[in-house]
């Protein structure tokens, strides 16, 4: 089920279904009302306490009891802000680099794999996932293998998924955007029994039309079901089905240097033939995944879960390589990397609480791990002849793309991980976190005659500990120190010891922080180093190897929730002083991280207009610094402002709870470098200089939501 061309007649049906359910009477059953009701301030200062994430196998913890710099991006705020994707949500995080395939905080290359997961599972991060899919996204910042096993020093991105209501929820909308792109989406949920034994999440959307790139087409299409079975009172299964495609051609292309070349001032996005309209992304992702909870006596809980994932590209995208000199370009195309990825994840978590004399053990063992394999396309790597100037941007004829579902197994990468925990709780003030996980992993490339060519078995263990102070309950001051394995890279195609693995990473953390809830806000300060491994192609030898050290050290402050009745924020700013130390280059020596700013800011407001009832006002404001493009910091990119507006209101329509949305991104029409990335580095397969893409212009997006 590559295409949905009858999603719009599942919309349909579904509002068919919406309006036959809500003929049926509603009973309501009589409240008893007791006590002092909170005030709207007593409210957003509960909120603000209480919010929680899921911390793997330590379960639902608040935010306030954790010894992590750990980000929320809730619900409300993905719907309000019309966001359709993970990297739109990841840009209101100034930590978090998600501009790329490959999210990462703290200036860390990510991995494809190890520092994603859906639901606490192991998932492809190098895939495309609707923002309508997730009832909110968690990131936790900095080293996490003690928690989830070996992954890169680059954060833990949880997705949430939205999960069955317990009351009927029958809700569509329809919108439309710049280039005239049309969405159409559900979102149905409620009980399939009169004792809610049995209840159902299903979205559905379907948006297709243009981009802002002239010729470009645009296309996205979900269908998600989620079950829930209550099978007691203490145990419940929860099942998640998904099935997405996206699709997007003719947006401008990667812009690539060449030696000794520079990126030129942003170019205008709206340009034609900065991409071409038959070279793009077609991106297929197919997830199955189910969890059994279990609670034996409201202390002891047990989680097991299993996901299946096929996440298959189709990657046609341009890289437009500048030239040293002038204004000129010459266009290439790479479908020679994984045309399908699959994975089978899984995790199972026992967690409850003993005291041993006058302190609390909050105990956790688990047991986490995955089991990965590409495939890559047999056809050869297509060419594209000729130049252009970047004044005039050409047209190319399309070139021989191969088969991408004539595959290969290329590599199979697989990574088990027992762990382990405890939280020691010696006063209401004071208590250590200890946490550990000893792993196995395991990586294996094949030829297209299915020999192995190269592999590695490691093992070794993630270690961390943490020192929490509550001198009252809203606040926790902590000290964390934290260890971490990683599989070493794989030297790249080009290079001396091409395919050849490095041996295993350790990554080294420091953090130490503060977390506070005052009225009804949420705030969070940290300061962190991490050192880990910095792996390149060397310039004498051309052979990929250790070259050094990177040592980011930062700053970052986060607020979130609401600071009156009528305003709320989400956001704050990230110092990064990201450093290659110890290289055995001079020229490279000490010198700043490509692709790495000194300073990102991002602030969200929204403003519920006191005099207009159901208005309300949100400007969002994003600042990234200048960033260099080269290891030895010769070439630099400035920096840019966005800023975003957007408005809605709340009202009722025809009986029915109706909200209108209208948000402008990219106000001012900036023109700005984004997702700049080194060639050949730690996560990064690929030979050369560095690359960047050209950012969004101003886009509008408009729409209406009804409750039926």
């Amino acid at each position: 089920m590559k295409h949905l061309p009858f999603a719009p007649l599942l919309l349909a049906a579904a509002v068919n279904l919406a309006h036959a359910a809500d003929t049926a009477p509603v009973q309501l059953g009589a409240v008893n009302v007791t006590g002092v009701s909170e005030t709207p301030a007593e409210h957003d200062a509960r909120v603000a306490r209480e919010k929680s994430a899921n911390l793997g196998p330590l379960g639902e913890r608040r935010l306030l009891d954790t010894p992590y710099s750990i980000n929320v991006v809730p619900h409300d705020l993905i719907q309000d802000q019309q966001l359709k994707s993970v990297k739109d949500i990841l840009r209101y995080l100034p930590s978090v680099q998600g501009d790329g395939a490959r999210p990462q905080s703290r200036g860390m290359q990510g991995s494809v794999v190890q520092n994603s997961r859906l639901d606490g599972l192991n998932v492809v991060s190098t895939t495309d996932y609707p923002a309508e899919q997730f009832d909110n996204v968690q990131v936790l910042n900095g080293l996490a293998g003690s928690l989830y096993g070996p992954a890169n020093p680059a954060g833990t991105f949880n997705f949430i998924s939205k999960r069955p209501t317990d009351e009927r929820l029958n809700r569509v909308t329809l919108g439309v955007g710049t280039g005239l792109s049309w969405l159409k989406a559900a979102d149905l949920s409620g009980p399939f029994d009169p004792e809610g034994k049995i209840k159902y999440r299903l979205n559905l959307m379907d948006e297709q039309g243009h981009s802002y790139s002239p010729g470009s087409t645009l296309r996205r299409q979900l269908v998600s079901l989620a079950l829930d079975f209550q099978l007691s009172d203490s145990s419940v299964i929860e099942t998640n089905f998904s099935h997405y495609n996206y699709l997007a051609k003719g947006l401008p292309g990667k812009f690539a240097l060449a030696t000794n070349a520079s990126f030129p001032h942003a170019l205008e996005p709206t340009k034609s033939n900065l991409g071409q309209s038959y070279a793009g992304d077609n991106d297929t992702t197919d997830t199955a995944s189910v969890h059994f909870k279990h609670d034996f006596d409201g202390n002891w809980k047990l989680d097991v879960g299993l996901l299946r994932q096929i996440a298959d590209r189709e990657s046609t995208a341009i890289t437009n390589t500048l030239a040293a000199t002038g204004n000129t370009y010459t266009p290439s195309v790479s479908t020679a990397t994984a045309s399908r990825f699959t994975i089978n994840s899984y995790l199972a978590n026992l967690n409850g609480s003993v005291w041993t004399g006058a302190v609390r053990h909050d105990l956790t063992v688990g047991v986490s791990g995955f089991d990965w394999k590409n495939f890559n396309p047999v056809g050869a790597n297509p060419t594209i002849s000729g130049s252009a100037s970047l004044s005039d941007p050409s047209n190319f004829a399309e070139p021989d793309y191969p088969d991408f579902t004539d595959r290969y197994h290329s590599a199979t990468s697989t990574q088990q991980s027992l762990i382990f925990g405890d939280t020691l709780t010696f006063t209401p003030q004071w208590s250590l976190m200890l946490t550990g996980s000893q792993s196995e992993m395991s990586v294996h490339n094949y030829g297209k005659t299915g020999a192995t060519t190269s592999g590695s078995n490691d093992h070794g263990l993630s270690g961390a500990g943490s020192l929490m102070y509550k001198p009252v309950d809203d606040l926790t001051l902590y000290v964390t120190y934290a260890d971490s394995l990683q599989q070493g890279d794989t030297a790249p195609t080009g290079t001396t010891n091409a395919n050849t693995i490095l041996a295993p990473y350790r990554s080294k953390q420091w953090e130490i922080g503060g977390k506070l809830a005052v009225g009804g806000v949420n705030l969070s300060l940290a300061a962190f180093q991490i050192k880990r491994p910095y792996a390149f192609t060397h310039t004498d030898s051309n052979s990929y190897v250790i070259g050094g050290e990177q040592r980011n050290r930062g700053i970052e402050f986060m607020a979130d929730g609401k600071v009156s009745t009528n305003v709320r924020m989400f956001g704050g700013i990230t110092w990064l002083d990201p450093k290659l130390v110890d290289s055995d280059s001079a020229s490279t020596n000490n010198t700043r991280i490509v692709g790495l700013s000194r300073y990102t800011a991002s602030l969200l407001t929204e403003y519920q207009v006191p005099q207009i009832n159901g208005l309300a006002l949100n400007l969002n404001a994003r600042y990234v610094g200048a960033r260099p493009t080269d290891d030895t910091d010769t070439h630099w990119v400035s920096s840019y402002e966005t800023f975003d507006i957007g408005a809605s209101f709340t009202t009722r329509l025809m009986q029915r709870n109706t909200v209108y949305r209208l948000e402008v991104t990219n106000l001012t029409n900036e023109r700005y470098w984004t997702n700049i990335v080194p060639g050949a580095l730690n996560g990064y397969s690929g030979v050369g200089n560095a690359s960047a893409q050209l950012g969004a212009p101003r886009m509008l997006q408009a729409s209406i939501q009804v409750d039926l």
